[in-house]
């Protein structure tokens, strides 16, 4: 069996003294230690700004100085950019072809080419030729759109819808044969 110590017992003249000392020992360490909020949060960023400043330190360090440059008061001058893009040239195979336009854009899920109709007019009926680099096909023109509406005749400066019968690439010339 384990015996357990005995308390020791206090005495009157202790009992008196003893819990008033330790009391106003506890209340003047609360009131040392004891800090306001406004106090934690001064302390607080104090901290913040010393290890900011340290990081500096570090990073300055690790850096080599570079030498200041003296600015220069004059004012920015910006030049002009390029002109804007005007249409590839149209070239002139035969004489019995007129280059009329270029196609921007193919739709294949439709089978329809957005042409741009650089000169000249196109018309239902009439007979085109279009050409590229590894496009070359001939057909009559049976239905063309500008703007979601069939039309049966466009002039220069409209892109219009065709429905082709081969693939047309972007940058094919659009040729009206006479």
């Amino acid at each position: 069996m384990v015996k357990k110590k005995a308390k020791k017992q206090v005495t009157a003249k202790n009992r008196k003294t003893a819990p008033k000392k330790s009391a106003r020992k506890k209340a003047l360490k609360k009131r040392s230690t004891k800090k306001t909020a406004k106090q934690r949060t001064v302390a607080k960023t104090a901290k913040k700004k010393t290890s900011v400043k340290s990081v500096k330190k570090k990073a300055t360090a690790k850096t080599r100085p570079t030498p200041k440059k003296a600015l220069s008061k004059k004012p920015l001058v910006v030049k002009p950019g390029p002109p804007a893009v005007t249409p590839p040239p149209v070239e002139e195979p035969a004489s019995n072809e007129e280059a009329i336009g270029v196609i921007t854009h193919y739709y294949s899920h439709l089978g329809v080419a957005v042409a741009q109709l650089n000169k000249g007019s196109l018309k239902t009926g009439d007979t085109i030729h279009v050409k590229g680099q590894t496009t070359d096909f001939t057909q009559t023109v049976t239905s063309m759109e500008y703007e979601h509406q069939h039309v049966d005749e466009a002039g220069a400066g409209q892109n219009i819808g065709l429905k082709v019968i081969d693939h047309a690439r972007e940058h094919d010339i659009v040729y009206r044969v006479k």
